[in-house]
């Protein structure tokens, strides 16, 4: 509970995508999880050209963190966790009014209850496969952003018409949904 208090405490021009990264990385090594990091690189290279839309308006890096729990028992069901980390959510070219906006460093607070939930189950040594999935990234605005009625596709192969660029959680849950495919979970939280 602290760690995700803390977590979604910080201010935006410190927990950014990266900043998140490094949080797992950390709780990784002090926890005996396995940890990968994707860049923007790979994450192209899987397809993720929803999460990648999302990320055009913004100068940080994004980051797709994947973090296991007993990732070298294979015999144990598996349970996938999916965060969204929008480290800062300005609603994009579909702009959210600026009374309030200060809140939206808080957009990131499912990636941070998904990492509290992961120091847990490790602490607790739940005997289960347990991954995280953590897309994280701005959704801000300039003349690269993702703008609407824009096609992108996701992992799948499906196309996706943006209507409002303030959905950008469901694009970035959409590729994060995909990619928990390949871990075939019994359930994804």
């Amino acid at each position: 509970v602290y760690l995700t208090r803390d977590l979604v405490n910080w201010p935006a021009n410190f927990a950014t995508p990266t900043f998140l990264a490094n949080e797992a990385t950390a709780l990784a090594q002090a926890l005996n999880l396995k940890v990968e990091i994707y860049d923007e690189n790979k994450i192209k290279a899987l397809g993720m050209g929803a999460f990648m839309a999302v990320t055009l308006g913004t100068d940080e890096p994004a980051k797709f963190i994947v973090l296991e729990l007993n990732a070298d028992k294979p015999d144990l069901d598996t349970i996938v966790l999916v965060g969204k980390g929008v480290t800062f959510d300005s609603g994009g070219i579909s702009i959210k009014p600026a009374d309030g906006m200060e809140r939206m460093k808080t957009d990131m607070a499912g990636a941070a209850a998904v990492l509290g939930s992961m120091k847990s189950a490790a602490l607790l040594e739940i005997p289960l496969h347990v991954v995280a999935l953590i897309p994280s990234t701005e959704n801000m605005l300039n003349g690269k952003a993702y703008k609407p009625a824009d096609v992108v596709k996701a992992m799948n192969g499906k196309t996706i018409e943006v209507i409002n660029t303030d959905a950008e959680g469901r694009m970035l849950l959409a590729d994060a949904l995909c990619h928990a495919a390949q871990y075939k979970p019994k359930a994804v939280v």
